[in-house]
């Protein structure tokens, strides 16, 4: 169902169409919350990073990008196709859309991030022990405080963890969804075995009753339980976009047990998870069957297409490279609802932004510029 010229909802239609008819108009703000797993050290599991080694910087480059508008290591692919920051930057700089980024374990300090005390790296899930059941309880509570002042019309949170759809797929199944073959991934087709494969081994010791946070602390990330306290206090307090695919999906599947088990009330219908056409439609995985599966979750998509891009690099995600992250799809869909941009603008928008952080990175010596075909 087209809601608006840019924004299609993928399930739960009726509430997505209320949802979004609650913030139209709205400005929003935008919560990116930042982290690494030595999950994405593993070669091939993730293309977020030309090369394993630089995967350790995506996160930290990427919140560059957000916070000041330039990096001099802008995060490719390894076949040097862009990092969807660039579509998030646009927007948040064209629309005045108000950001902060929260250091949720990152391994270098950020300038301008709110560092999350509790925060730090994770080990890789096929341990079984990625994090200390003490810091994720931790993460989730400094997410929850935050959440609760929160002040703004709606938000809408982010996230960069490369390696994050391996924690997702291991954390849905260490809650009990049976989601495998449904992830995604930023590889053109999703490697399926390999994520499950890792998943396994960290589960192999998990007792069949362990709770939300035991779960996280075995195969997750420090990003989860930081988003899952943050979005279900915001969500007492007005809507929430989720802004990502299959890693918000188990997000929101982590607030679900988490509010059961621990006593915690928030109301569901405030969340929506926004994200890409290119997840939502990803031949490769199975982002709209998960959301089902789940059970009452409004999935929306922005329509955005690069198949009409000057730039070769932006129109390899017509192909199934990259997809999301960063917040970009929910941030597009933001952009329909606050500004009523359609396909003419958001495509401009990200151009110029491309543009001028391929100038600012080229500056330093850090890439070399792609060949702009005629328009």
């Amino acid at each position: 169902m087209l809601l608006l010229p840019c924004v299609k909802a993928y399930t739960q239609l009726a509430l997505a169409q209320q949802w979004c008819q609650r913030v139209q108009g709205s400005r929003p703000l935008f919560l990116a919350c930042l982290g690494f797993t030595e999950t994405a050290l593993i070669p091939g599991i993730s293309a977020a990073g030309a090369t394993p080694s630089l995967r350790r910087y995506t996160a930290l480059a990427d919140g560059e990008v957000l916070l000041t508008g330039r990096s001099c290591r802008l995060p490719t692919s390894p076949e040097g196709y862009p990092s969807p920051v660039v579509i998030s930057r646009a927007i948040l700089s064209e629309l005045g859309i108000p950001c902060r980024v929260f250091d949720c374990g990152l391994l270098e300090p950020l300038p301008g991030a709110e560092k999350v005390p509790s925060g730090g790296p994770a080990r890789c899930l096929s341990t079984g022990q990625a994090l200390s059941v003490e810091q994720v309880r931790s993460l989730w509570q400094e997410g929850y405080e935050r959440g609760s002042q929160l002040e703004a019309s709606y938000w809408v949170v982010g996230e960069c963890v490369a390696g994050g759809t391996a924690t997702a797929l291991a954390v849905l199944l260490g809650l009990g969804w049976q989601a495998n073959g449904m992830v995604n991934s930023s590889h053109p087709v999703c490697n399926h075995a390999q994520k499950l494969a890792l998943a396994q081994r960290g589960l192999a010791n998990l007792s069949p009753t362990a709770t939300a946070p035991e779960v996280v602390a075995a195969v997750g990330d420090p990003v989860q339980p930081f988003i899952a306290g943050l979005a279900m206090a915001a969500a007492q307090r007005g809507p929430v976009l989720l802004a990502g695919g299959t890693q918000m999906l188990a997000v929101l599947a982590l607030m679900r047990r988490w509010g059961e088990e621990e006593g915690i009330p928030w109301p569901p219908e405030h969340v929506v998870v926004g994200t890409t056409r290119w997840v939502a439609e990803d031949p490769s995985g199975n982002t709209v069957a998960l959301a089902e599966l789940l059970g009452n979750v409004c999935l929306l998509a922005t329509q955005l297409s690069f198949a009409q891009s000057c730039y070769s690099s932006l129109q390899a995600y017509e192909r199934g490279y990259v997809k999301e992250g960063v917040g970009a799809g929910g941030l597009a869909i933001a952009s329909s609802l606050y500004a009523g941009w359609g396909q003419a603008e958001l495509l401009a928008a990200v151009e110029r932004s491309y543009e001028h952080l391929l100038l600012q990175a080229g500056s330093s010596g850090a890439i070399v510029r792609p060949s702009r075909s005629s328009c």
